[in-house]
């Protein structure tokens, strides 16, 4: 074994390493041309439909927007969907088709949920197969899993252009992003997703619960529903609620080995893909490259790590006798092991997923720190579809001023000088989560209602909370366990967490994008640094990395390190 890791792990890493990159090029290079207006593969087909819509909706395509004008869209689109998915949930208990007869949430309960969703965090404070019905699931959360992903590639979009652009105020139209992001990305890609995972088991029906008979002669009801639909969506837009309570470790959402591994894949997919899609929209293939080389290189190590660890297991079971080879199988599905189950805990945290398939508080603490850190990081390894990338772009800007004042250089990116103005908001849309985090968790810690949810004492009991306000304030959705969300307390908290940390990044990306398309394009000379170099993506790396154990190593301390410490001392 190399580094504690089976050859078996090394080569289900390497293999989906491998797929996800020959299968992000061309996805990555067909998305540029539907963002860019191009004609594309689907246009024949879907042309009149897109237009149709148009019609419906009174919508210009040639009328572009300028960065506030955009911003109010994407503000009023997104309040639009909250209030109707928060009125939908209240009401959930009159709507057909409602089979189990559930009752409408809780007003507090509601509103985390509507935030959630709208936010593409997906944070659930709940169990989906005894909460929500088909149609709140099929009309309400499905909906905002394909609506809230395009928001964040639309914004992306946004951003392209106003890196691309020179002289102008405009950066292009929100609802026309929306739109074909939708009808030409997301729904053929979840359409094809979505009969794979039925193919493998993964159930589709309106039909009520059933009722089976146990081999001891007891009744068990069996959750049915719309599973792969919801599933397909939730991971190629990187939303992450499950249909059931045990996510994507349940049977009917995650059946087979083969299954696992395409839903693995679709985690990342559009996310890596967008690298791509980056770097032909700006004519400059080489940063896209650049990005995606930067990301993976962050991504990969810490997948090694995570599966060390997990594969390493408590020493002290081991000395007493347990297997060294079975390492630490707790929480996690036998059917995936445990190189599937980190792989996909570093997939899913390192995208704003959240989906699970395997219980993150099971996994030994610094391999439980693994998910914590790549959340911590910003979401921006990979990152949400679009949000990711936009994430990544900021660091970008970061890079370019601070290697700028280091040596001397112009910080310039692209052709457009890096100013007071880009470097404000930049610090905003990165400082921000980081406060929301360490605020709310401290908050959570020193007040009754805080602490009087915290199921297990001690250091593990800090990690719960740290990471709860960490998966909200990223957007990402994923739970450490042993935390009681579901009150008032926490559903407000962390509702106000996913949104500030939802809006507060993104408006000073448009605000940035507005910024840079009204610039001048600079001829590159010998003062401007290169940002495409092997030299550049270290660099980019080293500042990612930086910001993020600077910010978080008190914290990671009290929480992690210590219970690693506490498990060696036994």
């Amino acid at each position: 074994m190399l580094f504690g890791i089976t050859p078996a792990s090394w080569l289900q890493l390497g293999l989906y390493m491998l797929v996800l990159t020959a299968l992000a090029v061309p996805l990555g290079l067909y998305m540029a041309r539907v963002l860019s207006g191009e004609r594309n593969l689907l246009t024949p087909v879907l042309a009149p439909v897109e237009r149709l819509i148009y019609g419906a909706c009174n919508v210009r395509p040639d009328q572009e927007m300028t960065w506030k004008d955009y911003a109010t869209a994407v503000i009023l689109f997104s309040l639009g969907g909250f209030l109707l998915l928060f009125g939908l949930l209240l009401a959930q208990g009159s709507i057909p088709p409602n089979p189990q007869n559930l009752p409408g949430l809780t007003p507090d309960l509601a509103f985390n949920t509507a935030v959630s969703f709208v936010t593409n965090t997906n944070w659930q404070s709940y169990g989906g197969e005894t909460t929500l019905s088909y149609f709140s699931q099929m009309a309400g959360l499905t909906v905002q899993n394909f609506v809230s992903a395009a928001v964040g590639i639309a914004v992306l979009a946004a951003l392209i252009r106003g890196l691309s652009r020179h002289a102008t105020d405009k950066l292009g139209n929100f609802w026309v992003d929306l739109v074909r992001t939708n009808l030409y990305i997301l729904l053929p890609l979840a359409l094809i997703l979505a009969v794979l995972l039925a193919s493998q088991g993964v159930i589709q029906t309106l039909e009520p619960y059933a009722t089976a008979k146990t081999l001891e002669g007891a009744n068990q009801t069996l959750a049915l529903g719309p599973v792969a639909s919801q599933e397909a969506i939730k991971m190629l837009g990187t939303n992450g609620g499950g249909f059931f309570n045990t996510n994507s470790a349940h049977p009917f959402e995650n059946p087979t080995p083969f299954s696992n591994f395409i839903e693995m894949l679709s985690i990342l997919i559009i996310p890596a893909a967008l690298c791509f899609t980056f770097g032909r929209m700006i004519g400059d293939k080489r940063q896209g490259i650049a990005i995606f080389a930067a990301m993976t290189l962050v991504f990969v190590p810490l997948t090694v790590a995570c599966i060390g660890l997990e594969q390493a297991g408590n020493p002290h079971l081991i000395a007493a006798g347990a297997d060294p080879s079975g390492g630490n199988m707790e929480g996690k599905e036998t059917r995936f092991g445990i190189a599937n189950s980190a792989i996909w805990a570093a997939a899913t945290t390192a995208a704003s997923n959240g989906g699970v398939n395997a219980m993150h508080d099971s996994f030994t603490p610094l391999g439980g720190m693994i998910p914590m850190l790549l959340m911590k990081f910003g979401e921006v390894i990979y990152g949400g579809a679009g949000s990711g990338l936009y994430g990544m772009l900021i660091f970008v800007i970061l890079t370019v001023f601070i290697a700028g004042l280091m040596v001397g250089r112009t910080p310039e990116y692209l052709g457009k000088k890096i100013g007071a103005f880009e470097i404000k908001m930049a610090s905003i849309a990165v400082l921000l989560p980081s406060a929301l985090i360490l605020t709310c968790t401290a908050v959570a810690v020193l007040t009754e209602p805080g602490k009087a949810n915290i199921y297990n004492p001690g250091a593990q009991g800090f990690s719960e909370v740290l990471y709860a306000f960490t998966s909200a304030a990223n957007n990402n959705g994923s739970a450490f366990a042993g935390l009681g969300a579901n009150n008032p307390f926490y559903n407000s908290l962390l509702g106000l967490c996913m949104l500030f940390g939802r809006f507060f990044v993104l408006l000073p990306v448009l605000a940035i994008a507005g910024s840079l398309a009204a610039k001048k394009t600079i001829p590159a000379s010998a003062g401007t640094l290169p940002t495409h170099t092997p030299l550049f993506v270290v660099v980019l790396v080293g500042i990612i990395v930086l910001v993020g154990v600077l910010t978080y190593a008190p914290a990671l301390a009290l929480g992690p390190v210590i219970e690693h410490l506490n498990m060696i001392k036994g």
